[in-house]
């Protein structure tokens, strides 16, 4: 059995459960996960489950399905919008560009100046608007945000300015932005499968990709590109997701207390990747399995990307929220 039809066959058994009517028998929701039960997302949904568990006081039976058993986290975002398999999950905005042209923007290229600034913006609920159209287009709600980990360039060689950037081959997500952003920089990104970048590095189709601590230690992506330019050019933002037809079939104080543990299960998300980031990298250093290489060029990056985040946030309707997330202070 290859890896799609082992997917294929995990998602049958797992849409047997995915929801009893509610009266008839215990109620069963289906979560998945790309990683392990040590990475922040899986922490996050764990969480979750002990929240909605407490909130509700009734017989409720949860199935997170973990690395990867339904696919990748582009798969977890359909299967909730078709109301199959997958009722809640933590996605990567740049997956849910099929469904809404602004959804990339919540976690996009130097959008956020700090840890500090990413907080406020959060707390200010600034990005409700581009939530309440994901609900409206995909089906899918966005009832926490967890996130917290700060995105730097693990390369092939090592990368400390812009000059040694040029023309670097490094992966991106899937999201116009992505590729937009860093195009502007000078390097030359690339669109593929999250986990295909290994093989990809190894086989020098390119050199480097991007992501925070947790993703490189999951993925061991130190082992074909053992130098991490830190770059600090975004900081995740990891929506936990729940599916809007199997909401809509739960009964009124369990759809309370999903949107009550949501909220607190993603704090809690962003609490443990922000606090774990910095020493998930002071480990695989000392470790010897990964070298942090200062760059020099963020600012001046900034500036090239600047323009294209402006002319992206008016093209798809976002220039407000993207004046007040600046002007936060």
């Amino acid at each position: 059995m290859n890896w799609k039809q082992f997917v294929g066959a995990a998602i049958a058994v797992a849409g047997l459960g995915v929801l009893t009517p509610a009266g008839a028998q215990t109620i069963t929701l289906s979560g998945a996960s790309q990683f392990n039960d040590d990475h922040a997302f899986t922490k996050t949904m764990v969480r979750f489950e002990e929240l909605v568990k407490k909130y509700y006081g009734k017989p409720i039976e949860f199935k997170l399905h973990k690395n990867s058993e339904l696919g990748l986290e582009k798969q977890y975002f359909e299967y909730m919008a078709q109301g199959k398999a997958v009722d809640y999950a933590v996605v990567s905005p740049a997956h849910m560009s099929t469904f809404s042209r602004a959804a990339p923007f919540i976690d996009a290229p130097f959008l956020f100046r700090d840890l500090d600034h990413w907080n406020k913006v959060l707390d200010a609920d600034l990005l409700k608007p581009i939530a309440d159209e994901i609900a409206q287009k995909a089906d899918v709600m966005l009832i926490g945000y967890a996130g917290g980990g700060v995105r730097n360039i693990f390369v092939n060689k090592p990368i400390r300015s812009l000059a040694e950037a040029k023309g670097l081959k490094v992966r991106v997500q899937g999201a116009p932005i992505w590729s937009r952003a860093l195009a502007a920089t000078g390097m030359s990104p690339t669109v593929i499968a999250y986990n295909e970048v290994y093989n990809a590095i190894q086989n020098g189709v390119i050199s480097a990709g991007e992501n925070e601590a947790a993703g490189v230690e999951q993925m061991k992506f130190f082992e074909v590109a053992p130098n991490l330019s830190m770059t600090e050019h975004a900081i995740t933002i990891r929506p936990l997701c729940f599916s809007v037809k199997t909401f809509k079939k739960l009964p009124p104080e369990l759809q309370q207390a999903i949107l009550k543990a949501g909220k607190e299960a993603g704090a809690y998300g962003r609490q443990v990747e922000s606090s774990e980031d910095a020493a998930k990298l002071d480990a695989l250093e000392k470790a010897g399995k990964l070298k942090r290489i200062p760059f020099e060029g963020r600012d001046q990056m900034k500036k090239l990307v600047d323009p294209v985040m402006a002319a992206y946030a008016k093209d798809i309707g976002v220039e407000k929220i993207f004046e007040q997330i600046t002007a936060t202070k």
